[in-house]
């Protein structure tokens, strides 16, 4: 058995998560109560009550995705004595789930990953006037002919890059609202079988997030970070990493780089993992290695029964 733990991205969170578990384990309600204190109010509050829009803004999206897969390891430890370091071949996010990898491999303490995150959040919102930038998902092209696509939608500063490379056939584009526009228009002569636009609010994993990277950059200054008990596979390199101060140059690149999705998955499988293990909310990286990678038996964790579980089987 070898095991690969991942943690979801944007997009994964829902009004409610987190409350049956810190309904079920005291350390579960540690990990939300630190994360509370470090951002200085009740973020938990929003995370089980919502309202839903107010949940997805992006500057609580993130800190709240990560409390809820930090809250899962820390029940692991704690109330199943088991330690992700000892079990894990390697750890990878998507995303803001780079974070929670990072702080599962004992990169950055929860505290510091909390507030990077609402850091981040803000940082990224704050890049580019809400409805000037967007996102698109393409159906049934590869990550190259997506690359094409956005080329003939780019003008000088009106352009779009293919962001998030997720799998086979699905390729996000991220960048300005006319080009996004323009690719959903003529995605269709390109061979695409569907580009949809996505309900994001800025756009992500693109060049315009450049003032939000050195936003995070000046802010890794002020962190204390060690070496990653866990191979962390980077989502700009798709190859894992350990020493601090690479993972940190990574975290800051993916700010504007590409999610490598695809090629992470395919690392994982090349290197012979058995088991993927997606600790969060959603279904959507497991999901992804259910439709691809049949040597690979993947599940997302969540609730009470799914740790349980995971814990008899670990």
């Amino acid at each position: 058995m070898k095991y690969a733990f991942v943690f979801p991205g944007q997009g994964s969170q829902y009004v409610g998560m987190g409350k049956e578990l810190a309904d079920n384990f005291a350390s579960a309600r540690e990990v939300f109560e630190e994360v509370n204190e470090a951002l200085g109010e009740n973020l938990f509050k929003i995370m089980v009550d919502g309202p839903d829009a107010e949940l997805t803004m992006t500057a609580n999206t993130q800190p709240a995705l990560m409390a809820f897969s930090m809250a899962l390891v820390r029940v692991l430890d704690k109330d199943f004595g088991i330690k992700l370091k000892d079990k894990a071949a390697y750890v990878a996010g998507y995303s803001l789930g780079e974070y929670s990898a990072a702080c599962t491999a004992g990169v950055i303490s929860l505290n510091d990953t909390a507030k990077l995150l609402r850091l981040r959040g803000q940082a990224m919102q704050n890049a580019v006037p809400f409805g000037v930038g967007g996102m698109a998902a393409v159906i049934g092209l590869s990550y190259k002919d997506v690359g094409a696509l956005a080329d003939a939608c780019s003008n000088g500063k009106d352009m779009c890059v293919a962001a998030n490379d997720n799998s086979d056939g699905q390729v996000v584009l991220s960048g300005a609202m006319s080009a996004i526009d323009r690719a959903i228009e003529i995605a269709p002569e390109f061979g695409a079988k569907k580009c949809i636009k996505l309900a994001v609010s800025a756009p992500f994993h693109s060049p315009y997030m450049a003032s939000a990277a050195d936003v995070m950059a000046r802010a890794f200054m002020e962190v204390e970070a060690k070496d990653a008990q866990i191979p962390l596979i980077a989502n700009v390199l798709a190859q894992p990493i350990t020493d601090h101060k690479e993972i940190i140059k990574q975290l800051i690149a993916q700010v504007t780089g590409t999610v490598r999705w695809r090629e992470t998955m395919n690392y994982l499988d090349e290197q012979g993992v058995t088991d993927l293990v997606e600790l969060g909310a959603g279904k959507v990286l497991s999901g992804i290695a259910k439709r691809g990678y049949k040597n690979i038996n993947s599940i997302s964790v969540g609730s009470v029964a799914e740790i349980e579980e995971l814990a008899k089987n670990l």
